[in-house]
């Protein structure tokens, strides 16, 4: 499919894909976007990688064409713009070894201008006037070869980035919101991406906090050999042990191969050859590791049920701050960041940049009972900064400042909600 028909271009010669490259290099922005699978592998395996610039729209096929050339362009001085980019970096990094040194993300700014968490197709409609094209969720993007529809539905993710990145950045320019949304788009862009340590995928375990004794060790090193069998297979960890199985073995802390038998969630397959060598082994490992080589998650944090009502209020802080302000709330902080604060931790995203400013200082006034939060007569909530004895307005706290309040009980009960749905964001 060629520039000249109208329709996207179709990439699928090493030759074609040097020319975008060529164009791409030169541009102050483009946008991409990715499609892939992983729901039977432990990487992601790419399918497609759609680009656009403001003169056209290509859709390269990755099964046919060596990606190494397109680092040129994500490597480049030219800004990336993506909507929810944080998966096609994962992707991006693994099959090219790069991620954009510029970027945007649609999703982000929008929750900057009072449009939420929007979907592209929200925001396209609401920005651009137009709407995507309808395509089957199901698709199997790796099949080839791809028909016109196909290939069209997947360049209309990219079709139209470009311009609502620059409506949106002059709504943000306006409300002067922009240093915020760059910042959170840095985050984005810098965090570490793909697998966390294997030593530490024991915590993903269901009642590692409660674990004591050589039960942790055990954990550890059969979630890490588990961790490492996937990777080097490139299999879900559930395929190499199933998560059940995981959970009974580090129970029971099988010696041998009769107790490894009575293991709930085991079949035939873990019973024989090295899978149950490598069990028994890391079984083995566990229940002698040293105090010294336990991978802990962080201390100092009060179980989320423990703390409940405390961080129902601090999250109704944050939906006043984020109504004020138009902001989506769980973008402000989620129910885990206000977990945190409460728990006194001086690190997290409430610590520093602009989350601080807006209300990680209100929130630890509030927390730590220096400040309080009140009705404000009307169905919100309003903020009354105090002293020890609650006579006067603290220094520091600007009651006049957040008294307007979120316009609702619902709206407060929502955007709890919302943060609590969004804790991984």
């Amino acid at each position: 499919m060629g520039r000249g028909t109208g329709g996207p271009q179709w990439i699928d010669t090493d030759r074609d894909l040097d020319a975008i490259v060529d164009v791409l290099a030169g541009v102050p922005a483009y946008g991409f976007d990715t499609e892939f699978h992983r729901e039977r592998s432990y990487y992601p395996h790419l399918a497609l990688v759609q680009l656009s610039w403001e003169q056209g729209v290509a859709v390269v096929d990755p099964l046919a064409v060596d990606l190494a050339p397109l680092r040129k362009v994500l490597e480049g001085k030219g800004l990336g713009v993506c909507h929810s980019a944080e998966q096609d970096l994962e992707v991006l990094q693994h099959a090219c070894g790069a991620v954009p040194a510029r970027l945007f993300d649609t999703q982000i700014a929008a929750a900057f201008s009072g449009l939420g968490f929007a979907s592209l197709a929200k925001l396209v409609a609401a920005i651009a006037g137009e709407r995507l094209p309808k395509g089957d969720r199901l698709t199997d993007w790796t099949r080839r070869p791809l028909d016109e529809n196909q290939i069209a539905y997947a360049a209309s993710d990219v079709q139209f980035l470009l311009p609502i990145a620059a409506e949106l950045r002059t709504r943000a320019e306006e409300a002067g919101t922009l240093a915020w949304i760059e910042e959170e788009c840095e985050r984005v862009r810098t965090r570490p991406i793909g697998p966390a340590e294997p030593e530490t995928a024991w915590w993903r375990i269901k009642g590692s906090r409660s674990l004591r004794g050589a039960s942790r060790g055990i954990a550890q090193e059969v979630a890490a050999w588990r961790e490492r069998s996937a990777a080097k297979r490139d299999l879900p960890p559930r395929f190499v042990l199933p998560d059940l199985a995981l959970a009974a073995i580090v129970q029971r802390g099988p010696h041998n191969r009769e107790e490894l038998a009575r293991v709930r969630g085991l079949d035939g397959r873990y019973l024989k050859g090295p899978l149950e060598r490598e069990i028994l082994s890391a079984v083995a490992r566990g229940r002698e590791l040293p105090a010294e080589s336990l991978h802990l998650p962080a201390r100092g944090e009060a179980p989320l049920e423990e703390i409940g009502p405390t961080v129902a209020l601090g999250l109704a802080l944050v939906a006043q701050v984020a109504e004020e302000r138009g902001i989506e709330p769980s973008m402000l902080a989620s129910r885990a960041d206000v977990h945190a604060v409460s728990s006194g931790r001086t690190s997290g995203k409430l610590a520093s940049g602009w989350r601080d400013q807006l209300v990680g200082e209100k929130l630890r006034a509030l927390l730590s009972g220096r400040s309080a939060l009140t009705g404000d007569g009307r169905g919100g909530v309003r903020l009354i900064g105090c002293d020890a004895d609650g006579s006067r307005p603290a220094a520091g706290v600007d009651g006049a400042e957040v008294a307007r309040g979120a316009k609702s009980r619902a709206s407060v009960r929502a955007a709890a909600r919302a943060a609590d749905a969004a804790e991984d964001a």
